[in-house]
Protein backbone atom coordinates (compact mmCIF):
# COMPACT_ATOMS: atom_id res chain seq x y z
CA UNK A 1 0.00 0.00 0.00
CA UNK A 2 1.51 3.24 -0.88
CA UNK A 3 -0.15 5.58 2.06
CA UNK A 4 -0.17 5.62 5.91
CA UNK A 5 -3.45 3.37 5.83
CA UNK A 6 -2.33 0.51 4.05
CA UNK A 7 -2.08 -1.44 7.15
CA UNK A 8 -5.27 -1.23 8.67
CA UNK A 9 -6.67 -1.66 4.99
CA UNK A 10 -4.80 -5.16 4.86
CA UNK A 11 -5.81 -5.87 8.52
CA UNK A 12 -9.50 -5.24 8.03
CA UNK A 13 -9.59 -6.74 4.88
CA UNK A 14 -7.51 -10.11 6.38
CA UNK A 15 -10.43 -9.75 9.58
CA UNK A 16 -13.18 -9.72 6.84
CA UNK A 17 -12.15 -13.29 5.00
CA UNK A 18 -11.39 -14.89 7.96
CA UNK A 19 -15.10 -13.61 9.42
CA UNK A 20 -16.43 -14.76 5.79
CA UNK A 21 -15.18 -18.12 6.10
CA UNK A 22 -16.11 -18.79 9.84
CA UNK A 23 -19.19 -17.93 8.73
CA UNK A 24 -19.19 -20.76 5.26
CA UNK A 25 -17.77 -22.67 8.03
CA UNK A 26 -21.23 -22.63 9.97
CA UNK A 27 -23.31 -23.14 6.56
CA UNK A 28 -21.02 -26.24 5.60
CA UNK A 29 -21.65 -27.75 8.86
CA UNK A 30 -25.68 -27.56 8.83
CA UNK A 31 -25.96 -28.35 4.92
CA UNK A 32 -22.92 -31.25 5.89
CA UNK A 33 -25.07 -32.63 8.77
CA UNK A 34 -28.59 -32.84 6.11
CA UNK A 35 -26.87 -34.06 3.74
CA UNK A 36 -25.25 -37.11 5.89
CA UNK A 37 -28.55 -37.84 7.46
CA UNK A 38 -30.57 -37.89 3.92
CA UNK A 39 -27.54 -39.81 2.81
CA UNK A 40 -28.67 -42.32 5.70
CA UNK A 41 -32.18 -42.36 4.96
CA UNK A 42 -32.20 -43.27 1.32
CA UNK A 43 -29.02 -45.67 1.84
CA UNK A 44 -31.10 -47.48 4.37
CA UNK A 45 -34.03 -47.93 1.93
CA UNK A 46 -33.07 -47.86 -1.85
CA UNK A 47 -29.90 -50.34 -0.86
CA UNK A 48 -32.08 -53.11 0.69
CA UNK A 49 -34.75 -52.58 -2.30
CA UNK A 50 -37.55 -51.33 -0.46
CA UNK A 51 -37.57 -48.39 -2.95
CA UNK A 52 -37.40 -50.24 -5.97
CA UNK A 53 -35.22 -49.38 -9.17
CA UNK A 54 -35.20 -45.41 -10.14
CA UNK A 55 -36.79 -44.19 -7.31
CA UNK A 56 -33.59 -41.78 -6.16
CA UNK A 57 -34.61 -40.12 -9.77
CA UNK A 58 -38.40 -40.04 -8.63
CA UNK A 59 -37.49 -38.82 -5.30
CA UNK A 60 -35.89 -35.68 -6.88
CA UNK A 61 -38.18 -35.12 -9.81
CA UNK A 62 -41.06 -34.70 -6.86
CA UNK A 63 -38.61 -32.75 -5.05
CA UNK A 64 -38.87 -30.15 -7.59
CA UNK A 65 -42.54 -29.92 -7.96
CA UNK A 66 -42.50 -29.78 -4.05
CA UNK A 67 -40.03 -27.10 -3.93
CA UNK A 68 -39.65 -25.05 -7.12
CA UNK A 69 -35.84 -24.02 -8.26
CA UNK A 70 -34.74 -25.83 -5.23
CA UNK A 71 -30.87 -26.73 -5.83
CA UNK A 72 -28.61 -29.46 -4.89
CA UNK A 73 -31.46 -32.12 -4.74
CA UNK A 74 -31.01 -33.65 -8.62
CA UNK A 75 -30.40 -37.94 -8.82
CA UNK A 76 -26.43 -37.48 -8.61
CA UNK A 77 -26.74 -35.16 -5.96
CA UNK A 78 -29.01 -37.69 -3.97
CA UNK A 79 -26.79 -40.28 -4.76
CA UNK A 80 -23.12 -38.35 -3.90
CA UNK A 81 -24.97 -38.02 -0.41
CA UNK A 82 -25.59 -41.69 -0.01
CA UNK A 83 -21.94 -42.19 -0.77
CA UNK A 84 -21.01 -39.69 1.43
CA UNK A 85 -22.97 -41.06 4.37
CA UNK A 86 -21.84 -44.76 3.29
CA UNK A 87 -17.94 -43.61 3.26
CA UNK A 88 -17.83 -41.95 6.61
CA UNK A 89 -20.40 -43.92 8.20
CA UNK A 90 -17.79 -47.25 8.23
CA UNK A 91 -14.90 -44.82 9.30
CA UNK A 92 -16.95 -43.19 12.40
CA UNK A 93 -17.69 -46.73 13.33
CA UNK A 94 -14.13 -47.10 14.83
CA UNK A 95 -15.59 -45.40 17.43
CA UNK A 96 -16.96 -47.25 20.68
CA UNK A 97 -19.95 -48.94 19.76
CA UNK A 98 -22.99 -49.45 21.50
CA UNK A 99 -25.70 -52.38 20.52
CA UNK A 100 -27.29 -50.46 17.90
CA UNK A 101 -24.00 -49.39 15.87
CA UNK A 102 -23.37 -53.23 15.93
CA UNK A 103 -26.71 -54.38 14.80
CA UNK A 104 -26.14 -51.26 11.89
CA UNK A 105 -22.66 -52.76 11.06
CA UNK A 106 -23.91 -56.03 10.58
CA UNK A 107 -26.54 -55.06 8.05
CA UNK A 108 -24.29 -52.94 5.67
CA UNK A 109 -22.32 -56.47 5.85
CA UNK A 110 -25.63 -58.37 4.24
CA UNK A 111 -26.30 -55.58 2.25
CA UNK A 112 -23.23 -55.46 0.22
CA UNK A 113 -22.62 -58.86 0.00
CA UNK A 114 -25.65 -61.41 0.69
CA UNK A 115 -28.79 -59.18 0.12
CA UNK A 116 -27.35 -58.86 -3.54
CA UNK A 117 -26.11 -62.27 -4.16
CA UNK A 118 -29.60 -63.58 -3.14
CA UNK A 119 -27.93 -66.05 -0.77
CA UNK A 120 -30.20 -67.94 1.51
CA UNK A 121 -30.50 -66.10 5.29
CA UNK A 122 -30.12 -67.62 8.57
CA UNK A 123 -33.52 -66.92 10.32
CA UNK A 124 -31.40 -64.74 13.22
CA UNK A 125 -29.68 -63.10 10.32
CA UNK A 126 -33.34 -62.06 8.68
CA UNK A 127 -33.81 -60.10 12.36
CA UNK A 128 -31.12 -57.84 11.82
CA UNK A 129 -32.66 -56.51 8.49
CA UNK A 130 -34.02 -53.40 9.20
CA UNK A 131 -37.94 -52.15 8.59
CA UNK A 132 -38.29 -49.45 5.83
CA UNK A 133 -36.64 -46.36 7.26
CA UNK A 134 -38.91 -43.81 8.34
CA UNK A 135 -36.67 -40.89 9.99
CA UNK A 136 -34.66 -38.41 8.92
CA UNK A 137 -31.91 -37.63 12.09
CA UNK A 138 -30.31 -34.07 11.09
CA UNK A 139 -27.87 -34.46 14.27
CA UNK A 140 -26.45 -37.51 13.38
CA UNK A 141 -23.21 -36.41 11.60
CA UNK A 142 -22.14 -34.54 14.52
CA UNK A 143 -23.28 -37.63 16.90
CA UNK A 144 -21.33 -39.71 15.06
CA UNK A 145 -18.18 -37.32 14.52
CA UNK A 146 -18.28 -36.07 17.81
CA UNK A 147 -17.63 -40.02 19.14
CA UNK A 148 -15.13 -40.94 16.40
CA UNK A 149 -11.40 -40.65 18.11
CA UNK A 150 -8.47 -40.47 15.92
CA UNK A 151 -5.72 -37.80 16.26
CA UNK A 152 -5.12 -37.60 12.30
CA UNK A 153 -8.89 -36.17 12.27
CA UNK A 154 -9.58 -32.53 12.99
CA UNK A 155 -13.51 -31.96 13.85
CA UNK A 156 -13.28 -28.29 12.87
CA UNK A 157 -11.53 -29.25 9.19
CA UNK A 158 -14.23 -31.52 8.29
CA UNK A 159 -16.79 -28.94 8.92
CA UNK A 160 -15.07 -26.33 6.94
CA UNK A 161 -15.44 -28.05 3.48
CA UNK A 162 -18.17 -28.04 1.24
CA UNK A 163 -19.95 -30.46 0.31
CA UNK A 164 -18.48 -30.59 -3.43
CA UNK A 165 -15.57 -30.97 -2.11
CA UNK A 166 -15.75 -34.09 -0.05
CA UNK A 167 -17.49 -35.27 -3.20
CA UNK A 168 -14.11 -34.97 -4.48
CA UNK A 169 -12.06 -36.27 -2.42
CA UNK A 170 -14.26 -39.48 -2.04
CA UNK A 171 -14.57 -40.38 -4.72
CA UNK A 172 -10.89 -39.53 -6.29
CA UNK A 173 -8.90 -40.57 -2.88
CA UNK A 174 -9.41 -44.18 -1.73
CA UNK A 175 -7.29 -44.04 1.38
CA UNK A 176 -8.40 -43.14 4.69
CA UNK A 177 -5.42 -41.06 5.28
CA UNK A 178 -5.08 -39.07 2.00
CA UNK A 179 -8.55 -38.21 2.79
CA UNK A 180 -7.60 -36.58 5.93
CA UNK A 181 -4.28 -35.14 4.55
CA UNK A 182 -6.48 -33.24 1.35
CA UNK A 183 -9.22 -32.25 3.98
CA UNK A 184 -6.71 -30.96 6.01
CA UNK A 185 -5.01 -29.09 3.33
CA UNK A 186 -8.49 -27.60 1.94
CA UNK A 187 -9.24 -26.22 5.38
CA UNK A 188 -6.34 -24.90 5.93
CA UNK A 189 -4.98 -23.39 2.21
CA UNK A 190 -8.58 -22.64 1.40
CA UNK A 191 -8.40 -24.44 -1.83
CA UNK A 192 -10.59 -24.28 -4.47
CA UNK A 193 -12.29 -27.31 -5.83
CA UNK A 194 -10.38 -26.73 -9.25
CA UNK A 195 -7.10 -26.38 -7.21
CA UNK A 196 -8.33 -29.82 -4.90
CA UNK A 197 -9.15 -31.54 -8.35
CA UNK A 198 -5.45 -30.75 -9.53
CA UNK A 199 -3.57 -31.70 -6.32
CA UNK A 200 -5.46 -34.76 -6.74
CA UNK A 201 -4.66 -35.61 -10.42
CA UNK A 202 -0.94 -34.75 -9.41
CA UNK A 203 -1.18 -37.28 -6.28
CA UNK A 204 0.11 -34.62 -4.02
CA UNK A 205 -0.56 -36.57 -1.21
CA UNK A 206 2.05 -39.71 -2.40
CA UNK A 207 4.63 -36.84 -4.52
CA UNK A 208 4.49 -34.19 -2.09
CA UNK A 209 5.64 -35.70 1.14
CA UNK A 210 8.90 -35.08 2.63
CA UNK A 211 11.80 -37.64 2.48
CA UNK A 212 12.23 -38.77 5.92
CA UNK A 213 12.80 -41.29 8.37
CA UNK A 214 10.45 -40.82 10.62
CA UNK A 215 8.46 -44.37 10.91
CA UNK A 216 12.32 -45.92 11.30
CA UNK A 217 13.30 -43.41 14.21
CA UNK A 218 9.67 -42.43 15.74
CA UNK A 219 8.82 -45.57 18.14
CA UNK A 220 5.02 -44.76 17.98
CA UNK A 221 3.82 -45.34 14.33
CA UNK A 222 0.99 -42.75 15.28
CA UNK A 223 3.42 -39.78 15.60
CA UNK A 224 5.09 -41.31 12.98
CA UNK A 225 2.08 -40.90 10.62
CA UNK A 226 1.21 -37.52 11.71
CA UNK A 227 5.02 -36.14 11.29
CA UNK A 228 5.10 -37.63 7.91
CA UNK A 229 1.72 -34.98 7.23
CA UNK A 230 2.99 -32.21 9.08
CA UNK A 231 5.86 -31.26 6.49
CA UNK A 232 5.90 -31.26 2.71
CA UNK A 233 8.84 -31.83 0.16
CA UNK A 234 8.96 -28.16 -1.29
CA UNK A 235 8.04 -24.92 0.19
CA UNK A 236 7.44 -21.56 -1.23
CA UNK A 237 9.33 -18.52 0.07
CA UNK A 238 7.94 -15.74 -1.48
CA UNK A 239 9.18 -13.51 1.00
CA UNK A 240 12.52 -13.79 0.28
CA UNK A 241 14.18 -11.05 -2.01
CA UNK A 242 17.71 -12.38 -2.04
CA UNK A 243 19.24 -12.61 -5.65
CA UNK A 244 19.48 -16.53 -6.67
CA UNK A 245 21.81 -15.92 -8.90
CA UNK A 246 24.52 -15.25 -6.77
CA UNK A 247 26.67 -17.87 -6.09
CA UNK A 248 25.70 -20.32 -2.67
CA UNK A 249 28.80 -20.81 -1.59
CA UNK A 250 29.73 -16.89 -1.58
CA UNK A 251 26.51 -16.07 -0.07
CA UNK A 252 26.06 -15.24 3.63
CA UNK A 253 23.36 -17.59 4.50
CA UNK A 254 22.98 -15.64 7.72
CA UNK A 255 21.49 -13.31 5.16
CA UNK A 256 19.07 -16.10 4.05
CA UNK A 257 18.16 -16.53 7.36
CA UNK A 258 17.53 -12.49 8.51
CA UNK A 259 15.41 -12.42 5.73
CA UNK A 260 13.05 -15.78 6.55
CA UNK A 261 13.57 -13.79 10.49
CA UNK A 262 12.01 -10.43 9.34
CA UNK A 263 9.07 -12.46 7.95
CA UNK A 264 8.90 -14.77 10.03
CA UNK A 265 4.97 -14.41 10.65
CA UNK A 266 4.68 -15.73 6.96
CA UNK A 267 7.33 -18.29 7.88
CA UNK A 268 5.37 -19.61 10.21
CA UNK A 269 2.15 -19.69 8.13
CA UNK A 270 4.09 -21.64 5.73
CA UNK A 271 4.95 -24.47 7.40
CA UNK A 272 1.42 -24.56 8.95
CA UNK A 273 -0.92 -23.46 11.85
CA UNK A 274 0.01 -25.65 14.24
CA UNK A 275 3.99 -24.15 14.61
CA UNK A 276 4.93 -21.67 17.16
CA UNK A 277 8.12 -20.10 17.10
CA UNK A 278 10.65 -20.58 19.57
CA UNK A 279 13.98 -18.50 18.28
CA UNK A 280 16.15 -18.15 15.93
CA UNK A 281 19.60 -18.54 16.72
CA UNK A 282 18.53 -20.75 19.75
CA UNK A 283 21.88 -21.26 22.16
CA UNK A 284 22.19 -24.20 23.20
CA UNK A 285 25.71 -24.98 25.83
CA UNK A 286 27.05 -28.67 25.61
CA UNK A 287 30.17 -29.20 27.81
CA UNK A 288 30.34 -25.11 27.83
CA UNK A 289 30.79 -24.84 23.85
CA UNK A 290 28.48 -22.86 22.36
CA UNK A 291 25.42 -24.31 19.32
CA UNK A 292 23.39 -22.52 17.54
CA UNK A 293 19.92 -23.92 15.65
CA UNK A 294 18.69 -21.49 13.34
CA UNK A 295 15.10 -21.73 13.97
CA UNK A 296 13.53 -23.94 16.57
CA UNK A 297 9.73 -24.30 16.92
CA UNK A 298 7.38 -26.01 18.42
CA UNK A 299 4.33 -28.16 16.95
CA UNK A 300 1.37 -28.46 18.89
CA UNK A 301 -0.29 -31.17 16.88
CA UNK A 302 3.29 -33.43 17.65
CA UNK A 303 3.79 -32.13 20.63
CA UNK A 304 7.40 -31.76 19.69
CA UNK A 305 10.55 -29.13 19.16
CA UNK A 306 10.73 -28.78 15.54
CA UNK A 307 14.76 -27.73 14.63
CA UNK A 308 14.87 -25.86 11.45
CA UNK A 309 18.61 -25.91 9.64
CA UNK A 310 18.30 -23.43 6.79
CA UNK A 311 21.33 -24.08 3.90
CA UNK A 312 21.61 -21.82 0.53
CA UNK A 313 22.81 -24.38 -1.41
CA UNK A 314 22.28 -28.47 -2.35
CA UNK A 315 21.94 -30.43 -0.10
CA UNK A 316 24.83 -32.73 1.68
CA UNK A 317 24.74 -35.75 3.39
CA UNK A 318 26.74 -34.28 5.72
CA UNK A 319 24.19 -31.76 6.90
CA UNK A 320 22.74 -34.30 8.66
CA UNK A 321 24.96 -35.26 11.25
CA UNK A 322 25.09 -31.55 12.59
CA UNK A 323 21.35 -31.62 12.68
CA UNK A 324 21.52 -34.92 14.54
CA UNK A 325 23.32 -33.53 17.11
CA UNK A 326 21.01 -30.51 17.48
CA UNK A 327 18.26 -32.85 17.83
CA UNK A 328 20.19 -35.29 20.88
CA UNK A 329 21.04 -31.84 22.97
CA UNK A 330 17.63 -30.81 22.69
CA UNK A 331 15.75 -34.34 23.63
CA UNK A 332 18.94 -33.99 26.45
CA UNK A 333 18.72 -30.31 27.44
CA UNK A 334 15.15 -28.95 26.41
CA UNK A 335 13.08 -31.13 25.74
CA UNK A 336 10.58 -31.48 28.45
CA UNK A 337 9.28 -34.66 29.83
CA UNK A 338 5.46 -34.76 28.30
CA UNK A 339 7.05 -33.48 25.14
CA UNK A 340 7.76 -36.17 21.72
CA UNK A 341 11.58 -36.78 20.38
CA UNK A 342 12.60 -33.53 18.97
CA UNK A 343 12.38 -33.49 14.59
CA UNK A 344 14.57 -32.14 12.45
CA UNK A 345 13.93 -30.26 9.13
CA UNK A 346 16.86 -29.39 6.53
CA UNK A 347 15.61 -26.61 4.39
CA UNK A 348 17.98 -26.43 1.00
CA UNK A 349 17.87 -25.05 -2.24
CA UNK A 350 17.94 -28.44 -4.37
CA UNK A 351 18.20 -32.08 -2.99
CA UNK A 352 17.43 -35.49 -4.70
CA UNK A 353 14.76 -37.13 -3.06
CA UNK A 354 16.55 -41.01 -3.21
CA UNK A 355 19.77 -39.40 -1.55
CA UNK A 356 18.07 -37.78 1.02
CA UNK A 357 16.55 -40.85 1.71
CA UNK A 358 19.73 -43.29 1.68
CA UNK A 359 21.77 -40.76 3.89
CA UNK A 360 19.07 -40.38 6.16
CA UNK A 361 18.16 -44.06 7.06
CA UNK A 362 20.86 -45.17 9.37
CA UNK A 363 20.48 -41.78 11.62
CA UNK A 364 18.68 -42.74 14.75
CA UNK A 365 17.26 -39.03 15.49
CA UNK A 366 13.63 -38.72 13.58
CA UNK A 367 14.66 -35.81 10.15
CA UNK A 368 13.12 -34.42 6.43
CA UNK A 369 15.05 -32.74 3.98
CA UNK A 370 12.85 -30.16 2.46
CA UNK A 371 13.56 -28.08 -0.30
CA UNK A 372 12.39 -24.19 -0.76
CA UNK A 373 11.26 -21.95 -3.91
CA UNK A 374 11.41 -17.92 -3.74
CA UNK A 375 8.74 -15.92 -5.50
CA UNK A 376 11.01 -15.60 -8.89
CA UNK A 377 10.74 -19.15 -9.20
CA UNK A 378 7.06 -20.20 -8.74
CA UNK A 379 5.83 -22.99 -11.01
CA UNK A 380 2.90 -21.60 -13.20
CA UNK A 381 1.04 -24.48 -11.39
CA UNK A 382 1.21 -22.68 -8.32
CA UNK A 383 0.43 -19.52 -9.32
CA UNK A 384 -2.93 -20.89 -11.07
CA UNK A 385 -3.01 -22.92 -7.39
CA UNK A 386 -3.03 -20.18 -5.22
CA UNK A 387 -6.35 -18.63 -4.33
CA UNK A 388 -7.33 -14.71 -4.78
CA UNK A 389 -9.90 -12.78 -3.09
CA UNK A 390 -12.21 -13.45 -5.92
CA UNK A 391 -12.26 -16.95 -6.00
CA UNK A 392 -12.66 -16.41 -1.99
CA UNK A 393 -15.72 -15.00 -2.75
CA UNK A 394 -17.14 -17.25 -5.53
CA UNK A 395 -16.48 -20.35 -3.05
CA UNK A 396 -18.86 -18.95 -0.16
CA UNK A 397 -21.67 -17.28 -2.37
CA UNK A 398 -21.39 -21.12 -3.44
CA UNK A 399 -21.28 -22.58 -0.31
CA UNK A 400 -25.25 -23.46 -0.24
CA UNK A 401 -25.31 -24.54 -3.87
CA UNK A 402 -22.54 -26.81 -3.64
CA UNK A 403 -24.22 -30.23 -4.41
CA UNK A 404 -25.48 -29.53 -7.63
CA UNK A 405 -21.96 -29.10 -8.96
CA UNK A 406 -21.08 -32.48 -11.10
CA UNK A 407 -18.34 -34.64 -10.76
CA UNK A 408 -15.63 -35.59 -13.53
CA UNK A 409 -16.24 -39.38 -14.69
Amino acid sequence: MDNCFGNAVLLIKDAIMRSRFQAAALVNRELLSLYYAVGRYVSQNSRYGYWGKGAVKQISGDLQKELPGLRGFSESAIKRMREFYEQWAVVFSNRPLSMGDLEQDKIHSLTMNDLTENRHLSNDEMQTIPKLETNIDLSLLSKHINSFDSPEFFITNFYKLGFTHHSVILAKEKSLDGRFFYISQCAVAFWTVETLKSHLRGELYQSGRIPNNFLLTLSEQEQARRAIRSFKDEYFLDFINIEDDVDPDDHDERVFEHELIANIKKFILTFGNYFSFVGSQYRMLVDEQEFFIDVLFFNRELRCLVAVELKRGDFKPAYLGQLNFYLSALDEFVRLPDESPSIGILLCKEARKNVVEFAVRDYTKPMGVATYRTKNEMPDEWKKALPDVEDMRKLLEAASDEPETELDE
